[in-house]
């Protein structure tokens, strides 16, 4: 048994996005079925979307920014009810039984999490997104939405803010913490955001400075444009911490000379090609080069508390079902400020 619902779908590899309808299964005991309200578009949507990264399930309804309303639940959960303001990010299961799964960092599972969409679950059937009516989705992977936040701007924080949460919690971001935040994109914007209510002193680093003044009032003390070569001397053992979020190569050197002895800089974005750094850039300043993978649902549930406490959402341009295949573009070409949420009430009724 099944229930049809509408979605927005990529038929194939790179073709338009259109209206379609799909099937969601039948609650399971522990499942919530969720009205989407909101599904932020994320630029990893449009690479797997365009079969850009590897093998991949068509027809793909993308989206892993999930924001709505509880609309039933499965005869086993307890942690909800109908009405209640839920979010789902970029997995929907997990093992529950390896170590990973049960320290809470599910999105290391050893037998491998089921992705929200392009994914396959552990019952043999594909997994569809965020882009749709409704959702259905084990009790275990619905994270709560404060209500003091509202529902558009919570959904990039399912992955944009939970991405580049971890490793500022992780890597210690506070007070007396100089931190840099390279590119102010849809992750950018959430770093300077939340790493300034962290109580750290913010940098961005970008390309230009176009940006700036969105920058200072997101958070930042400074700004400075990275195709100005002067910027790597002025800034030299600087910061305490790198949060390098742009899907590109960068010079990874030149990068870590602006650590300070001991720090560290950590990748979330994901480039097509391999980075490259000179060994000698890490020993001689005891530095770190990392990476971070989104994060468990505990943290997850953090992190979202930390935004409601401290009024941090998303800056969004909220688009309706007619204007997809425009955001791809625009995303592409870097032209939002700072991520693109569809109202799923224009997909269809």
């Amino acid at each position: 048994m099944s229930t049809t619902t509408h979605a927005i779908a990529a038929p194939g590899p790179g073709a338009p996005l259109e209206r379609t309808t799909i099937e969601r299964r039948d609650l399971r005991p522990d499942d919530v079925l969720i009205d989407i309200a909101y599904a932020g578009i994320c630029h990893s949507d449009i690479h797997q979307a365009r079969g850009e990264w590897g093998e991949a399930i068509f027809p793909m309804v993308p989206g892993h920014e999930i924001a709505g309303t509880v609309a039933a639940v499965g005869s086993a959960v307890t942690e909800y009810q109908v009405g209640d303001r839920v979010g789902v990010g970029c997995m929907v299961d997990s093992c529950g039984e390896c170590e990973y799964c049960r320290a809470g960092t599910e999105q290391f599972c050893v037998k491998g999490n089921v992705q929200t969409y392009n994914g396959v679950g552990f019952d043999g059937e594909p997994t569809y997104g965020g882009y749709s009516r409704q959702v259905v989705v084990k009790d275990a992977f619905v994270c709560r939405i404060p209500d003091g936040i509202g529902l558009d701007v919570a959904a990039p924080l399912l992955c944009a803010g939970i991405t580049t949460y971890s490793p500022l919690r992780q890597w210690g971001a506070g007070p007396g913490k100089k931190v840099a935040v390279v590119g102010l994109g849809g992750l950018g914007h959430m770093a300077v955001k939340i790493a300034a209510a962290m109580g750290a002193e913010v940098t961005v680093l970008s390309q230009s400075l176009k940006k700036q003044e969105d920058g200072k009032r997101l958070g930042a003390t400074e700004y400075y444009a990275t195709a100005d070569e002067s910027t790597f001397d002025v800034l030299r053992g600087r910061f305490d911490l790198i949060l390098n979020t742009v899907s590109a190569q960068i010079p990874v050197d030149a990068y870590l000379g602006l650590l300070r002895t001991g720090g560290a800089m950590v990748n979330v974005g994901a480039p097509g090609e391999p980075l490259s750094y000179n060994a000698f850039s890490l020993i001689a300043g005891n530095k770190a080069l990392a990476g971070s993978m989104i994060g468990g649902l505990p943290e997850t549930q953090e992190m979202l508390d930390f935004c409601a406490e401290h009024g941090i959402g998303a800056e969004i341009e909220t688009i309706s079902a007619d204007d997809v295949n425009e955001a791809y573009e625009r995303v592409s070409a870097s032209d939002v400020r700072y991520r693109f949420v569809i109202d799923t009430a224009t997909i269809g009724a």
